[in-house]
């Protein structure tokens, strides 16, 4: 059931406005296809993402020892030192491409986040014939829209696998203009990624480098509800994808922490509008189509199960 949720609710990043994000790809794709007698040491001035598609490659990073197979990949950090060779028996295939990724045009993004070295790609499945099509479709001396927009995919797959947390030594400067953007983001990040801790959204706004009122304010002003009503519209979301899944309203209501159903379905219905009954409804009826082509009137009297006269 945990990694349903993970694949319905979205990713680390799924909270910041796609506006507030840019990806920059410094340089075209590196196609890599080495043999034996290839070896490299060097270090990038920038973030440096390493996908293997076929073989295996041999890393030293910052001393450590570090292998990359077919499905895994692996994140250089900006200024990481790194030497690479392939011991063989055969050619070790794969991709790499050199980025940035900031927050609001100020904030390096992957400094603000605590992430593995090294992760098999959970959704390599799907992931495996794009990446191999980036890395064939790839330009030799520039880059492309496409190019552009597939590796935003490639990278938030990694993240979404690799993601510890967000690193409370990183926080940005306070007296940043778009410092608070980052900062609001960040928080509404860690509350959907914890909605069942109980405390996470007084957390949020202890943790924040501003003062209490401000954050609460800012917070509000940007995402729309304060901390503790996020934090409750997060949990209503996640019992709403288990009734989708075909949980019963009472234990859906125990999995996200409430122990009186129809103390539930009165948070639900406050968060969501409706029910949770109606909202199976509706869910029910949208996959079937039967809401197209109804009016907003007929779609509130189907949704609720009543009966409209001389219809």
């Amino acid at each position: 059931m945990a990694k349903k949720m993970d694949e319905i609710e979205g990713g680390v990043l799924s909270r910041f406005p796609p506006g507030s994000l840019t990806l920059t790809l410094t340089r075209a794709a590196i196609r890599m296809q080495h043999s034996t007698s290839w070896r490299i040491e060097k270090e990038n001035p920038v973030e440096d993402l390493v996908v293997a598609l076929e073989g295996c490659g041999h890393y030293m990073v910052d001393g450590a020892p570090l292998t990359l197979a077919a499905g895994e990949a692996m994140l250089l950090p900006r200024g990481t030192r790194f030497v690479g060779w392939n011991e063989g028996p055969g050619t070790y295939l794969g991709v790499a491409q050199h980025f940035t990724l900031s927050a609001h045009g100020a904030h390096d993004l992957i400094g603000q986040m605590e992430l593995r070295r090294k992760v098999r790609l959970s959704r390599w499945d799907v992931l495996e014939p794009m990446i191999r099509h980036y890395r064939q479709s790839a330009p030799p001396a520039s880059i492309t829209l496409a190019q552009h927009h597939l590796f935003m995919v490639m990278l938030l797959s990694f993240i979404d696998d690799a993601f510890v947390g967000w690193r409370q030594d990183a926080a940005a400067p306070v007296e940043a203009g778009e410092g608070i953007d980052l900062a609001v983001m960040k928080a509404a990040s860690r509350i959907a990624a914890a909605p069942l801790e109980d405390d996470i959204g007084a957390r949020v706004v202890e943790d924040a480098p501003y003062n209490p009122d401000y954050f609460h304010r800012a917070f509000r002003e940007r995402i729309g509800r304060t901390p503790r009503q996020y934090h409750e519209f997060c949990r209503i979301e996640r019992a709403a994808h288990l009734l989708e899944s075909g949980l019963a309203v009472g234990a859906a209501a125990a999995e996200v922490g409430y122990a009186d159903p129809y103390y539930f379905s009165r948070c639900f219905k406050r968060v969501m509008g409706v029910s949770p009954r109606a909202h199976l409804r509706r869910v029910a009826l949208s996959r079937d189509g039967q809401l197209m082509g109804l009016d907003e009137p007929e779609q509130e009297a189907a949704l609720t199960g009543s009966r409209r006269d001389g219809g």
